[in-house]
């Protein structure tokens, strides 16, 4: 994975998430039901990765040095999901109403992000895809699927941030989600290969360079 320093996040994007910490969320206050619901798993997804990081008193070797350190945020991947068949037999709605068939994109590396608008850690992460969908444009078709926002909420918001990728509308679509979860707090990234498996399920925030390792294994 390059070495290369990540692009400089603005304070009001930075301010508003914390790269350190995978599967963040905002505060819960002012959050719908739903959005509470998901600030919830998301709680218990990152207190499950904590315990799964820690080691036991077995492990420790007081003799040992310490661990090299690594500024990059910690990769949370299910591996159970690698090498399988991608769910791609949904349709889907993207902001405009059109319908969105997935099948329609095999041949190219597939990146789903499951997102919403109120996701902090995903607003970060939104220009690393605009500037990637832009780069690998011949090879990569980016799909953000939204899980809690409708078509209207979308709309403004893709205008705002100048997204240049297809915005799917996944709130309501149990099924689809499903077929993709579980989820324990968002953003999640799928990363499919051009014949249309998965390549990799990858929970929480994502830096640009692990973006690009990942789509640089699958050209």
């Amino acid at each position: 994975m390059s070495d290369t320093p990540l692009d400089p996040v603005p304070d009001d994007i930075a301010a508003s998430a914390s790269i350190s910490e995978p599967g963040a969320v905002p505060p819960a206050s002012g959050l719908s039901q739903r959005q509470k619901a998901w600030l919830g798993m998301a709680t218990v997804g990152v207190a499950l990765l904590l315990l799964t990081l820690m080691p036991g008193p077995e492990t420790v070797d007081p003799n040992a040095p310490p661990p090299a350190a690594d500024a990059e945020t910690p990769e949370v991947t299910d591996a159970s999901f690698s090498g399988k068949l991608a769910p791609l037999n949904y349709t889907l709605k993207d902001m405009n109403g059109i319908d969105v068939k997935l099948e329609s994109f095999k041949g190219k590396i597939i990146l789903l992000n499951f997102w919403a608008t109120w996701c902090g850690p995903c607003r970060v992460e939104i220009p690393y895809l605009i500037e990637l969908q832009r780069q690998y444009s011949d090879d990569l078709v980016i799909l953000g699927v939204s899980v809690d926002d409708p078509a209207e909420k979308l709309k403004p918001y893709a205008t705002e941030m100048k997204i240049n990728y297809p915005l799917l509308v996944g709130n309501g679509r149990q099924d689809f989600q499903d077929a993709y979860g579980p989820f324990w707090g968002i953003p999640v990234t799928v990363f499919v290969s051009r014949d249309g498996r998965i390549h990799k399920k990858h929970s929480g925030i994502a830096s640009k360079e692990q973006f690009e390792h990942e789509i640089a294994s699958l050209l």
